[in-house]
């Protein structure tokens, strides 16, 4: 029978030295041993998993509220409306939006077959700025309708922006395998139920009477 050292050499082995290094340095910080890096290790996968579907419904709700705002403004064919393209900014470098949507019209016929060819980062990059003449000033509490009524649209625009970019890099961590445990979830898991309730309060209930009691046991038993 193997001793508890040689499991977790076989563990380590496995998973990639490199890879439990960064639980193992963690809890070696605080005084703990190698068995507590596996329970945070399984912790950290088994809270990336809970956070999928929330993940999922948010994306979701964020990026069909932006196509409707979209379509508002351009059409139900905007994806290839000529003046929503001339909106977009061109990139030298990095992410292009324009290069996204060109891509999607590319692969797909119809607006509703564009929509999740498009990355996260282009419905996160709509809350730019540059959209709020032609998008947000008339159709922000439109299409987010639970968002304070007395709140300055620039400032709302740029809450959703800074919140949406803490989830991409949050879903994009858990999409890789990446730890999580680092960050201030409880603030993500904020983030999470305040996007899906300005679109729709049922929905985030719905959200919630699925996901709620699973996701927060985990975050309160944080194995450090």
């Amino acid at each position: 029978m193997l001793s508890i050292q040689d499991k977790i050499i076989s563990i380590r082995k496995t998973l990639s030295a490199p890879r439990l290094g960064r639980y193992e340095d963690k809890v070696r910080a605080l005084g703990k041993d190698d068995l507590v890096a596996l329970d945070l290790y399984v912790w950290n996968a088994q809270l990336s998993g809970a956070l999928l579907a929330p993940l999922h419904i948010t994306e979701i709700a964020i990026r069909n509220a932006v196509a409707e705002a979209l379509s508002y403004t351009y059409g139900d064919r905007w994806p290839w409306s000529e003046g929503f393209l001339r909106s977009l900014p061109v990139i030298k470098s990095g992410y292009s939006a324009l290069t996204d949507v060109n891509k999607a019209c590319w692969k797909a016929e119809t607006t509703g077959k564009v929509i999740p060819e498009l990355n996260f980062v282009f419905w996160q990059a709509m809350f730019t700025k540059r959209h709020d003449k032609r998008l947000w000033r008339s159709y922000l509490l439109k299409v987010f309708p639970n968002l304070d009524q007395t709140q300055d649209i620039k400032d709302h625009r740029q809450s959703l922006y800074s919140d949406l970019g803490e989830i991409r890099m949050l879903r994009n961590r858990i999409a890789h395998h990446e730890p999580i445990f680092e960050r201030d979830l409880q603030a993500d898991w904020d983030r999470i139920v305040r996007l899906i309730e300005y679109r729709s309060r049922p929905t985030a209930d719905w959200m919630l009477d699925n996901s709620k009691s699973h996701v927060e046991t985990l975050l309160e038993n944080k194995p450090i």
